[in-house]
């Protein structure tokens, strides 16, 4: 053989070996980058735990929380019924163990929720005949219940959701035993419970369907009494239950833009999607709602068909296009749930349906929207 032509087979395949190496070490050297860091400089990314993901049990959907994201918030495990069942008996197992799991991965912790009138034990409201306590006795067990959880993790936990869904879709307060028992101050008071429990702790309201127009402004002008009285509240959380036609992003951004003119902090809360038919377009999402199973209402229990997995990435889309426009008002944006079959969605307001809300699938993959996401907050 031509020594000239070796040497010259010999040199190009080394240069092809070179560039197939290089081109390796160039794709495993390339970061990956996820949600909290496309998202980084513009809000929290957050997701709720449930206790399966808190005590590592579903360690899959753990990997995606400390990948992923940068906050979290308890999903049920600081409820009240779940925290102090009975009077005076308070457990604080799974609560610790959020708590923990969040300071080990340094993220921002919200605590959820103090005063709700949902998942909220009979005896709070009840004296041991089973009468209705007097309002100086309900006082007096909120006071304790916001005091001892509140004081348990001060300086831990660096916000609370102390009042939620104190407000109708009508712009009218929710007549919950709260209400009928001490009055509207009883959201004055759990604020300044929780203040006086840790001066340093952000304090939120929390409600769904905030984007209607009539409880937007009942909101407003409940936020707007509280700040007049000298209440600390820093700011309002408007829950994302949303489904694939209500509401109208242009409807949420007003929302967006009067809550943000009350000088609070905006946080998009409870973010899941439904792709499944309601019985009632404006849902909402109060939780008392149940509704017989209907095979009809089910129409995906086998998986969802691609056109309407497209729309779905769509929707998602179009709502974190408008986070973006608005981060200097948004604070943090969080998931309820990390993949879907953790949804409360595939059981509410019908048991038994499968549902597919969130950004991670049954597998724990990615939906290809995570990817849209951060190439849009790249583009940003």
């Amino acid at each position: 053989m031509n020594i000239k032509y070796l040497i010259s087979i010999l040199s190009i395949s080394f240069l092809f070996i070179l560039s197939v190496y290089s081109c390796n070490i160039e794709k495993n050297n390339k970061e990956v980058v996820y949600l909290k860091d496309a998202l980084k400089n513009d809000f929290y990314i957050g997701v709720a735990l449930n206790t399966n993901q808190i005590w590592n049990r579903d360690t899959s959907s753990v990997r995606i929380v400390k990948q992923q994201f940068n906050s979290i918030v308890a999903e049920n495990c600081m409820k009240t019924e779940e925290i102090q069942p009975k009077e005076g008996q308070f457990n604080f197992a799974n609560a610790d163990k959020f708590v923990k799991f969040g300071e080990q991965n340094k993220m921002f912790i919200i605590g959820h929720t103090l005063i709700w009138h949902s998942q909220c034990p009979d005896w709070f409201f009840e004296d041991k005949n089973g009468n209705e306590v007097f309002r100086e006795v309900l006082i007096e067990r909120m006071k304790n219940h916001i005091t001892t959880v509140v004081s348990r993790y001060k300086g831990r936990v660096k916000a609370w959701d102390v009042v939620n869904e104190a407000v109708l879709d009508d712009g009218s307060l929710r007549n919950s035993k709260f209400l009928k028992i001490i009055g509207e101050d009883y959201i004055r008071l759990a604020f300044e419970f929780a203040h006086a429990a840790d001066p340093e702790a952000e304090l939120y309201y929390n409600d769904y369907s905030m984007a209607l127009p009539e409880k937007c402004a009942g909101v407003a002008r409940m936020i707007k009494k509280l700040q007049t009285q000298q209440v600390k509240v820093d700011g309002i959380g408007m829950q994302g239950h949303l489904s694939m036609d209500f509401p109208t992003v242009d409807a949420f951004e007003k929302s967006i833009v009067t809550f943000y003119n009350l000088k609070t902090k905006v946080m998009i809360t409870e973010l899941d999607i439904t792709t499944l038919p309601t019985p009632s377009r404006q849902l909402g999402a109060e939780v008392s709602l149940n509704y017989e199973y209907q095979k009809e209402m089910n129409p995906y229990a086998n998986g969802l068909p691609e056109e309407k997995s497209e729309a779905l990435q769509r929707r998602y889309l179009d709502f974190f296009r408008l986070f973006l426009k608005h981060k200097d008002k948004i604070s943090r944006v969080t998931l309820w749930g990390v993949c879907d079959q953790d949804s409360w969605r595939n059981n509410w307001p019908m048991h038994g349906r499968t549902d597919y809300p969130l950004l991670f699938d049954r597998s724990y993959n990615a939906k290809p929207v995570v990817n849209e996401i951060i190439r849009l907050a790249g583009n940003k």
